[in-house]
């Protein structure tokens, strides 16, 4: 029996057809065909049709609405549906501990990551951070194909990386100044919202150039329901003295998916605050600190059951409340908290009677707040920067990794994953390994920078660093460096009897975008020449290896990317395993895979299986393939690239 296998899409999801393939299962009705831009026939959705479906009023015609809306707008929207013929391609070498890490940072366009990440990571990150330009009018920001045509594109004069990925600064006296940042933020704020878990977070920090509009977008794209906060950061201790008014803050605006669903810590008490709770009297509830027992009611009125003298058992004094309030509880109670020491009268047994807060007793943390000026100005970042690298004047005002650090703590629990796609110098990143060592938690990160070339005029670029992707990369091995150097010197200095304290997870994955690894295969029938077919043969790039339809076919699969990766040989041919743990994926690309080899693989039982679509060309197993799976491993899932 010849079988022919279903092919793996090899390529980010088409979100416009999904999302098409929806609206049809309820409204059949507005399912149209319209010729596609190559002149296929796709399916398209008729929306004056659905819009009457969608009313119980005639409409005619469009009517006021309040809306937020820019030059760009709609090709955004499309942008961010628009599927990519793109892979990540694993580099080992630039990695640390690539067996071993959950970490990955990817190199390249955030807006291609995210697309190549929305199946493999969909609903699984719980807090997104990113600090993206802020739009000044001396940024630089991505220029995307959507913002402007290639004739456009040829008039700017941009900033081109190694990929071809153009950039340019956006001035203020351009015409589509706040329009074209919009369009750069927009698709990939909408594609970040994807995969958010339900109970995540996003937290984007930005100034005054554009929060007004980058509240507005995150209200259409999150739902206004879900804004959780606006924190202001003083992120100076001055202000400048070149303005009217000097600006001492910055913002971090807060979203989530869903706010019945959204999940937060409260802010750990400082030492100073635990100090607080004392026990003098060795209580068997612990700390406690005096609270008021008054509760004070405006302009003086009381309840007659919560007036009332309260007596000291020990010297007899009775006090009342003050003229303008009530005790905070009855009568019958507060007998109840004297007689369990709940009460206290001062050290001298001489005062007014307040209520015991025991330690116990309140929350493990207090609220945060949306004044935040208990973390460091915004030179500790610069200060970071110089402590690993020394004077690399590459980032102005980065920020500081305590800053991040309690977002992290905020918005994380004990093991889950933070997504910066707005890497730069990497701080994310280097407080996630930090709270780690602090907590002995096991967060994971990912990491998206684009290859933005460091000027050539900079310390950075005289010390061999290229670009800002190489410097984040850097950091992040020498941050964890440090982490363990301090490990080993607090386990050096514990006692025989301590438990020595575990190095965390300090390495990370690296991976670089790149054009998909297999051929364009897609001809018309004049075009087909001698050549081309024996070109056909095999439809994977000369230049690409197993290691990279390997990483392809997890994320054409919805595999993640850290999960671990084994190799063996069978016979010579190389076999490898995805999360072997659980039997996830084998993978083999060799040629000519003989049948005995394939029984062995099927032997396996893996859950999915794939092949090289000439794996088996000329080889007696193309032949019975399907029939040794269905026999050996029934509910294995295999596919061909």
């Amino acid at each position: 029996m010849n079988k022919k296998f279903d092919k793996l899409p090899m390529k980010s999801p088409d979100l416009t057809a999904d999302h098409i393939k929806q609206i049809g299962t309820l409204f059949p009705q507005v399912i149209v065909e319209i010729p596609g831009e190559d002149g296929a026939i796709r399916k398209g959705i008729d929306f004056d049709l659905l819009r009457q479906e969608l009313t119980g009023e005639v409409v005619e015609g469009r009517e006021e609405r309040y809306e937020f809306t820019w030059v760009g707008k709609r090709r955004s929207m499309v942008e961010a549906n628009r599927p990519v013929h793109k892979t990540l391609r694993p580099r080992i070498s630039e990695s640390k501990d690539w067996e071993n890490t959950k970490n990955v940072f990817i190199e390249g366009d955030n807006l291609d990551a995210l697309k190549l990440l929305q199946e493999s990571y969909l609903n699984s990150v719980k807090m997104i951070y990113i600090d993206p330009p802020y739009n000044t009018g001396n940024d630089f920001i991505y220029n995307d194909t959507f913002v402007m045509d290639s004739n456009e594109y040829d008039e700017e004069t941009g900033v081109i990386d190694e990929a071809g990925n153009r950039m340019f600064k956006n001035g203020k006296d351009r015409g589509r100044y706040h329009s074209d940042w919009c369009s750069m933020l927009y698709p990939r704020l909408k594609l970040a919202k994807n995969l958010l878990r339900d109970e995540g977070v996003i937290f984007v920090s930005i100034d005054d150039n554009e929060v007004h509009n980058l509240r507005k977008m995150m209200d259409e794209i999150f739902g206004e329901e879900n804004f959780v906060a606006n924190i202001i950061w003083k992120k100076r201790s001055t202000p400048p003295n070149d303005q009217i008014i000097g600006t001492q803050h910055d913002y971090i605006i807060v979203y989530c998916k869903n706010t019945q669903l959204l999940s937060l810590n409260l802010r750990k008490r400082s030492v100073e605050q635990e100090s607080r709770y004392k026990n003098p009297d060795n209580h068997p509830k612990g700390p406690w600190t005096p609270g008021d027992l008054m509760a004070n009611i405006k302009g003086g009125r009381y309840v007659s059951s919560l007036y009332y003298p309260i007596t000291n058992p020990r010297t007899g004094q009775e006090h009342y409340p003050s003229s303008n309030g009530n005790w905070r509880y009855n009568n019958e109670k507060v007998d109840f908290l004297i007689q369990n020491n709940e009460i206290y009268f001062g050290e001298d047994d001489q005062g007014r009677p307040k209520l015991k807060r025991f330690l116990c007793d309140v929350k493990k943390g207090i609220t945060w707040t949306t004044l935040w000026d208990f973390v460091p100005f915004n030179t500790k970042g610069s200060q970071e920067m110089i402590d690993i690298f020394g004077n690399l004047a590459t980032f102005e005002n980065p920020k500081p990794k305590d800053l991040i650090k309690e977002l992290l703590k905020l918005g994380l629990s004990r093991e889950e994953i933070v997504l910066d796609f707005f890497a730069g110098s990497s701080t994310t990143a280097h407080a996630t390994l930090d709270l780690n060592y602090e907590d002995s938690a096991f967060h994971k990160f990912i990491m998206i920078q684009l290859p933005e070339h460091c000027p050539e005029n900079t310390e950075a670029f005289k010390a061999g660093f290229k670009t800002i992707a190489e410097i984040g990369k850097e950091r992040i091995r020498r941050a964890g460096e440090q982490i363990k150097t301090q490990i080993e010197q607090e386990n050096a200095q514990s006692t025989l009897t301590g438990n020595p304290k575990s190095v965390p997870d300090i390495g990370f994955r690296v991976f670089k975008i790149d054009d998909t690894n297999m051929k364009d295969v897609y001809y018309s029938a004049t075009e087909y020449k001698q050549e081309t077919i024996e070109g056909l043969i095999d439809n994977v790039k000369e230049d690409r290896t197993d290691l990279d339809l390997l990483y392809q076919v997890l994320l054409s699969w919805g595999l993640k990317l850290d999960l671990t990766h084994t190799t063996e040989t069978i016979d010579k041919f190389t076999i490898h395993h995805i999360d072997p743990e659980n039997n996830s994926l084998i993978a083999c690309f060799d040629s000519n895979i003989p049948e005995e080899v394939m029984r062995k693989i099927a032997l396996m039982k893996p859950l999915r299986a794939v092949f090289r679509d000439g794996s088996f060309k000329d080889s007696p197993g193309k032949l019975n393939i399907d029939g040794i799976f269905k026999t050996l491993s029934p509910n294995t899932t295999v596919r061909v690239i």
